[in-house]
C-alpha cells in the first residue's frame, strides 16, 4: 500500500466521525508529539519492548502525520524523496559512514 492510500484511509476514518473540525494544524502537531512521547515511553527503562505496543504507537504517530500532511496539502512521498536527497548531499557516505558527528563538525 502506498502512503497516499494510507492517507486516504486515515482521512476517511476521520471524516466518517466528523473530526476534521478538531484537526487544526497546531492540534495535529501536538498530537504527533504526544504520540511520539508515548512511543518513547516504551523505551523508558529498557530496550525489551513489546512489539505490539511499539507497532501501535508507531501507527499513532503515522496517523497524525498523515492527517497533518492532508491539512496542509503536502505530498509526503515527494517531501520525503526531496529530504532524503538533501540528506544524501549533506551526509556523503565517504565522510559520514560509521560516524555520528553532525554535518558541520
Amino acid at each position: 500500500m502506498k502512503i497516499s492510500e494510507l492517507q486516504e484511509l486515515t482521512v476517511k476514518f476521520r471524516d466518517d466521525r466528523d473530526w476534521e473540525q478538531f484537526h487544526t494544524g497546531s492540534n495535529l502537531a501536538k498530537s504527533v508529539c504526544i504520540e511520539a512521547a508515548e512511543l518513547l515511553e516504551l523505551f523508558q527503562w529498557n530496550e525489551d519492548v513489546d512489539k505490539k505496543a511499539l507497532s501501535e504507537e508507531m501507527s499513532d504517530v503515522l496517523s497524525y502525520l498523515l492527517l497533518l500532511a492532508d491539512r496542509f496539502e503536502i505530498d509526503l512521498t515527494n517531501a520525503y524523496l526531496k529530504k532524503i536527497k538533501k540528506n544524501n548531499e549533506k551526509y556523503p557516505i565517504e565522510k559520514f559512514k560509521g560516524s555520528s558527528k553532525k554535518y558541520n563538525k
